[in-house]
């Protein structure tokens, strides 16, 4: 769940493929299951179960297919969110990359904390040190260089604790997911707090899901003419919209149109979009990812800083929605898993 600009200002702060490859008798099983990095049980079975009756033709819960929207977020859902929202260490890498151009943030809060990685200061500094530093690494240049930015970092950044590209910490269950979903005629979307112009450039290539997909926070952008007199747009240090907590059925309305009726979230974050959601008529199916496993990944809910997963939790338990506990209900977590 996400980098949501104002309300969520960096809080302190597998690819397109799928499956990993198959050989021999293993190569019988991923193909007679989609899921294969799930675990056989309850939820396994309601997700399998709720698309067996929406895609059966005559059936009481039939859905055409172009109603099949599934909306996913996407920090904590669809890829790992600890120790802090991915985009927050992409801006923080680009204020220590700026630095020697900014001989002045060596003196000056909040860029003075990042530089130092003093986390006592930086959590002093607040909403609004983290909102600058938003505002000083997302603005300022053109969609185009900034979308450049992000797949440079994006290509050389590494977790801190897995040592690996950020790109690696999807959730192979996930990926799985989503190509089942669209196997079965169904839209997925992205439906995230964090920046839209910071998930475009890369979200085609690790889940399959295309820019015009993507629903995220965003900031304000300008027309303008370049100096070579071609147009362009200038990112400009305003935010739009934040598309986190309520802000996410808007979203939804706003970008996609139709209301979902399959939605994956793990955070409280998530709430409304999941009721959005369930208020729909005819199947619906609502999960929340919860992290359960801190030896592989995770383990975090109600005390979280990151990913909060509280009022969210109670609500899926009271109505039954889907729970998926990462530990018991997911055979790998990431695809370089052995």
């Amino acid at each position: 769940m996400r980098f949501g600009f104002s309300r969520r200002v960096l809080l302190v702060a597998a690819t397109f493929a799928a499956a990993l490859p198959v050989c021999g008798s293993e190569a019988v099983f991923a193909q007679t299951d989609p899921l294969p990095s799930w675990s056989d049980g309850a939820v396994k079975k309601s997700i399998t179960d709720f698309v067996a009756r929406v895609t059966t033709p005559g059936g009481a819960d039939f859905v055409p297919a172009e109603r099949r929207i599934a909306t996913f977020d996407n920090d904590g859902t669809l890829w790992c969110e600890q120790p802090i929202y991915f985009q927050a260490a992409f801006a923080f890498d680009e204020i220590k990359a700026l630095a020697s151009q900014h001989p002045e943030w060596k003196t000056t809060q909040p860029f003075k904390a990042v530089l130092d990685r003093d986390e006592q200061a930086l959590a002093a500094a607040g909403e609004k040190g983290l909102l600058e530093i938003v505002e000083t690494t997302h603005s300022g240049m053109t969609t185009e260089q900034f979308s450049k930015t992000v797949l440079d970092w994006i290509a050389t950044a590494r977790h801190p604790r897995f040592k690996r590209p950020y790109t690696d910490l999807v959730y192979q269950p996930m990926v799985e997911l989503l190509n089942y979903l669209r196997a079965n005629g169904f839209k997925p979307f992205i439906v995230s707090g964090g920046g839209i112009e910071f998930m475009r450039p890369w979200t085609g290539k690790v889940y399959g899901i295309p820019p015009e997909q993507v629903v995220g926070s965003s900031g304000v952008v300008k027309f303008q003419m370049g100096p070579d007199g071609k147009p362009v747009l200038m990112k400009l240090p305003q935010i739009e919209f934040v598309d986190d907590g309520p802000g996410k059925p808007v979203g939804i309305n706003r970008f996609i149109g139709r209301r979902p009726i399959f939605a994956f979230g793990n955070s409280d974050g998530d709430q409304q979009m999941l009721e959005w959601t369930a208020a729909g008529g005819g199947a619906r199916f609502m999960g929340l990812v919860h992290h359960t496993d801190a030896e592989r990944e995770y383990a975090y809910d109600r005390q979280s800083k990151i990913g909060k997963l509280d009022k969210a939790l109670d609500e899926a338990k009271a109505k039954n929605w889907t729970i998926v506990d990462m530990k018991n209900d997911w055979k790998k977590v990431f695809a370089f898993e052995p």
